[in-house]
Order: C-alpha cells, then structure tokens, then sequence
C-alpha cells in the first residue's frame, strides 16, 4: 500500500506513475478523502474534548449540589453528535483504505515505460540454443509417449488443467526440488521453511493478492486461501513485527504446491504444464533495509539464474515494463527459458523488489539505534518446477523419445541418466 502524506506531497509524480501503469490519475481524489478522514477526525476530538469538560463540570456541580440538567442536556446533545462524527470518520477511513488497497506500486525510474510486454527489455541472453536434427516435439507429446504425463487421468478426477506426473517423470520433480533447495539454502543463505497451504485473508492482502485478484486464488468454505505461491506464507513470517535491523537481511526459501484459478487467463495455454491450477514452485523471499533493496534484486535473480546454468539451459533476462509488472512490484526480472517446440523463450522465474508496499500493508517494520521504518520485500520463484521439467523434456529430448538428464540432477535421480518409457 502506498503512503497517502507521500502521494499528497507528490501528487503529478503519483500520477504519472499510474499512467505508465495504463491508469487514471487519483492524486486529487485520494487526497480529497484524506482531507473529508482528517476533518471528521478533528471534529471528533473536539467533540470528545468538549465532552471531557461537561463530564467535570457535571461531576463538580454536583458535588456542590447544583442543577446539572443544562450541563447534561449539552452533555446527551454531543454524546449523539460524537456517534455521528464516528461514522463520518469511519466512512471516510474506510473509503480511503478501500481506494489505496487496489493502487499497485510505484515503478522505479530504471523501469521501461510501455503498456505491456512489448516494452520489456532484454538485459542479458546466457547459454546456446538447442539445434536438432529432427522436428523437436512439444513437452506434452513426449511426456504422455513415456507414459509420464497423464492428464486424461487428471482430467477425469479434478478436470481441465491438472496432470499425473507419473514414474520417472515423479522422480524428476522430486529430484528437481531438492537441487533447487539444496543450491539456494548452501550456496546462497536462504532458510529453508515448510509452510502452510492455507492462509487467512490477512495474509493475502498483506502480500498484495487481496482484494484485486480475489478472482484467481482458490477460497474454502471457511474462508481461507489456498496458497497462489508460497511467497504468501514466507513474507508474512514478519507481518505486525518490528525486526532489530541487525537481523536483516532475513533470507527464506520454501517448495509448496500453488493453486490459482487463472480467471484471467482463459483460453491461455490450455495444453500442457505451462498453466495448470496446481503446480510446483522453489520459492525465494528476502526481508531487507531499504538500502540494501535493488542488491538484493540482484542477488537474488542470480540465485534462480544459477539453477539454468547448472542445468544448461538458454534462457534471457528481460526487465519488465510498466505495463507488465506485477501489482505489488516496483522493479521486475523476468528469466525465460528457451522452449524449442514454440521457438521462443517462456517465463521460468520473476523475481521483484517490491519496496515498502508489502510491508506497509502487513505492518512489517525494523528499527535501530538511530532509525525506523518499514521493511523492503523481495520475491522471486527460483524455480517454477513444472515449467523447468517442460523445459527439460524440449530441450534434452532424443529422436527416439528419450530425454537426457542434465549432469547436476544425475545424482538427485539415483544415477538415472536418461528417461525411458517403462511399458506397465
């Protein structure tokens, strides 16, 4: 959530920020209700001050057994005023939330200007592309060949957009999920965490899923959510807290299933792993000093960088624009890996700085000696495991159907060095 003294201050800044994020200008709106919040909460001071002194007055006039029925008249006149006053002051608070709540965040001044992704631009392009010597096949054909991705079977138990990953394909993800952790947790200090699936609409709203994208996450009928990513649960590990600076930066990293209903996504990516419901993910969050939030940025898209390069992958990192970032983020690295079949890179990670919008809305704060504040956030997915199998099974397949295993996952895989169909 945005500061409104910040946005009052900086109204034609504020402004021009939302409409390099294709918005409408709110500046004068937003401070307009800040002014109505402020007023009433004037007015209501006074009033419960007034009320203060009739209360003594009152008090004293009858100790000295004077006639109080004027002084309560007054007394009973401003208790029903100071009811109003609240209201007033409640609407206008709530009016106010309700309107910062949906604004995304501020871009930085490196970020691209554009209205969608054809403004990104590309930073970085590591690693050769595959060359073949056949026509290279989509990841679903060469999966369900092997006998591994079955998503009829999926499809008959949960419906359109799940899959059974089965055999050595199961293996795979397993196998891929410890490297991924093992590289993050050892070479690059993350905390593991094993986090909770379910999360409460606190929680949502903190990281910046609620209200606006309430449509794409999964509620149960209790009212909890299931998890669109891990980084729910992980950054609000130091919601409502005040963290001794000298413990930043605070490093997690976590592997969870994620669920999102992908409302706005319709008729995306309908075959295949690329957009499912439910899929794996080796998720990082940093908790950081403001100063220390664009090395970070860094930091950690060259965590999840290092996962492609050990598995040899091709990929591109593209800074997003305007246009394109997601809401809570200020600045954002997408990594996309090559897919051969579609002769294009796909998005394999997107790690953001997510400033103090985060922090503000779950009141995550640190302090020292000299100085307090509010937290940066940073998240990035390091990686996205079901793209990094449909990544795997394009990019190392064989004319016979088989599909090689990148030398660093060969002993995550119990010596398997390749993927063969297992006839059952």
């Amino acid at each position: 959530m945005l500061d409104i003294k910040w946005i009052s201050k900086n109204a034609a800044a504020f402004d021009a920020a939302l409409a390099s994020r294709n918005l409408e200008p709110m500046a004068s709106s937003l401070a307009n209700m800040d002014i109505k919040k402020r007023e009433s909460m004037l007015k209501l001071q006074q009033m419960q001050s007034r009320r203060n002194e009739l209360a003594t007055a009152i008090g004293l006039a009858k100790k000295n057994n004077e006639n109080t029925s004027e002084l309560e008249e007054q007394a009973n006149d401003i208790k029903s005023q100071i009811r109003g006053l609240e209201q007033d002051e409640q609407y206008w608070s709530n009016k106010l939330h309700d309107a910062l709540s949906i604004i995304p965040n501020i871009p930085l001044a490196d970020v691209p200007i554009g209205k969608d992704e054809t403004a990104n631009l590309c930073v970085r392009a590591v690693g050769s592309l595959p060359v073949f010597k056949f026509q290279p096949k989509p990841h679903y054909e060469i999966g369900e060949n092997l006998g591994m991705l079955d998503f009829a079977t999926a499809a008959k138990i949960s419906g359109s957009r799940f899959v059974f990953l089965r055999d050595q394909l199961a293996h795979l993800e397993r196998a891929l999920k410890s490297f991924m952790l093992d590289n993050h947790t050892k070479n690059f200090g993350y905390e593991e965490i094993s986090v909770p699936h379910l999360v409460n609409c606190d929680a949502m709203y903190g990281t910046g899923q609620l209200p606006k994208f309430s449509d794409d996450s999964f509620k149960t009928t209790d009212g909890k959510w299931l998890i669109p990513t891990s980084e729910v649960p992980l950054t609000n590990i130091v919601c409502n807290s005040s963290i001794d600076a000298s413990l930043l930066p605070l490093r997690f990293t976590a592997y969870s299933q994620c669920f999102r209903s992908e409302a706005g996504a319709a008729g995306r990516d309908t075959r295949g792993m690329i957009r499912n419901h439910q899929f794996s993910k080796v998720e990082l969050v940093s908790i950081v000093h403001p100063a220390d939030g664009l090395a970070e940025l860094e930091r950690m898209t060259s965590a999840a960088e290092t996962i492609l390069q050990r598995l040899g992958f091709a990929y591109r990192v593209m800074l997003l624009s305007t246009g394109d970032m997601g809401f809570s983020a200020s600045k954002t690295y997408d990594i996309e890996v090559w897919i051969p079949s579609e002769s294009t890179y796909r998005e394999i990670s997107s790690c953001s700085l997510c400033t103090d919008f985060q922090a503000r809305r779950m009141g995550a704060r640190y302090k020292s000696s000299n100085e307090s504040g509010f937290v940066y956030t940073l998240n990035g997915s390091g990686l996205a495991i079901g793209r990094t199998i449909v990544a795997m099974l394009e990019n190392y397949q064989l004319s016979n159907g088989n599909v090689i295993i990148p030398e660093a996952l060969v002993p995550y895989m119990d010596g398997v060095k390749e993927l063969t169909r297992n006839e059952r």
